[in-house]
């Protein structure tokens, strides 16, 4: 080992800047922040539609409309549908989660059957609500309907 090949340990080096640390590192004073303001400042952090003390557009655009927290989501399947479901697997019984199984519904959807469609097969349905017009195609054929 000579004076000339001497190097610094791997890794003891390219140290990533101090901020804060006096004038001479060079990032002194104002530490890199510039002069006053809110981004000088400690604990800054800028809030989600901040626009620069601007009236943010969320509390521009007026309000609208109304959602009524009692409301109960329906998934809507047509007649035809369970037609060609009861026709492709040869079903006499649909319930949820035949509709499940097959990817019209979710596990936690709420079915609504609806009249649109012709049905041929005689079938008994399981769902949560039945349109009259659906209840009526259905009893028709001598099939059965069970609200859930």
């Amino acid at each position: 080992m000579e004076l000339n090949n001497l190097k610094p340990a791997n890794g003891s080096t390219h140290h990533e800047k101090r901020i804060g640390r006096g004038t001479g590192s060079g990032h002194g004073g104002t530490s890199t922040r510039g002069h006053k303001g809110a981004k000088s400042r400690s604990g800054y952090s800028r809030k989600s539609g901040f626009e620069g003390g601007q009236m943010p557009l969320q509390r521009v655009v007026p309000k609208f409309g109304f959602n009524n927290v009692n409301r109960v989501e329906y998934k809507a399947i047509n007649l035809s549908v369970l037609q060609s479901l009861a026709e492709s697997k040869k079903l006499t019984v649909v319930d949820v989660q035949v509709l499940v199984d097959a990817g019209f519904a979710s596990k936690r959807d709420r079915i609504k059957i609806l009249g649109k469609g012709e049905l041929k097969v005689k079938l008994n349905v399981k769902a949560h609500a039945f349109s009259n017009s659906a209840k009526e195609a259905i009893e028709k054929l001598e099939g059965t309907t069970e609200t859930l």
